[in-house]
């Protein structure tokens, strides 16, 4: 774990001083595939950098209806999570582990002297917000402007390259709830890119083609 967590943070070209602090400071969290990292209404006290596994990150609205936003994978951190953290915010959205996971915890009371001392540090930091920026641009480019068919198409494509594997291991239903629709449309659609030739669907797991 600790050469893990050694190779990420060097990988994110941060001075030695703050990588030792970081090791020092922060405590390493497992996490279930389905288990709730930080719950939306709620404030925290820590962040998660990925170690290893897949986070993924669902706004949530107050009837509980959920629509997914972004993956977070290993060397990322959240950056709203960092919003939250300087600007003493409740946090709005709802981060769950798609898979077994190894989170590096970090104290957030270290994130603003950290951008003020570590030139490093806020560059990573502007990086994740910039990355975040332009996938929540794509959601809501693929809310507005495509058909659902098209959402759900850039969805499998996502989870694909967030989880490395071509093999989607999900019920129909659980892609309708993070795609904030019915379970019945995205049977309809998944027949039609399987007629297509894009997919293969089997029980409880789609192979992309």
């Amino acid at each position: 774990m600790n050469e893990l967590l050694d190779t990420i943070l060097k990988g994110a070209n941060l001075e030695p001083k703050l990588i030792e602090e970081i090791q020092t400071i922060g405590r390493l969290k497992k996490t279930r595939e389905g288990q709730t990292v930080i719950s939306p209404g709620n404030s925290s006290d820590e962040i998660p950098l990925v170690l290893q596994g897949l986070l993924k990150v669902m706004r949530q609205d107050a009837n509980g209806q959920e629509v997914f936003l972004y993956y977070l994978e290993g060397g990322e951190t959240c950056a709203m999570s960092i919003t939250c953290c300087l600007e003493g915010k409740i946090s709005a959205f709802k981060v769950v582990a798609e898979e077994d996971s190894l989170l590096w915890m970090i104290p957030m009371s270290y994130i603003d002297p950290w951008i003020s001392k570590y030139q490093s540090f806020k560059k990573y930091v502007f990086q994740a917000y910039q990355t975040r920026f332009d996938e929540l641009l794509n959601a809501i480019d693929s809310v507005v402007f495509h058909h659902m068919d098209k959402r759900l198409y850039k969805y499998l494509l996502d989870t694909q390259q967030a989880t490395g594997s071509f093999e989607i291991h999900k019920t129909h239903q659980q892609i309708a709830n993070e795609l904030n629709t019915s379970r019945v449309v995205i049977s309809r659609l998944l027949k039609k890119l399987e007629k297509e030739g894009k997919i293969e669907q089997y029980r409880n797991r789609i192979d992309i083609l």
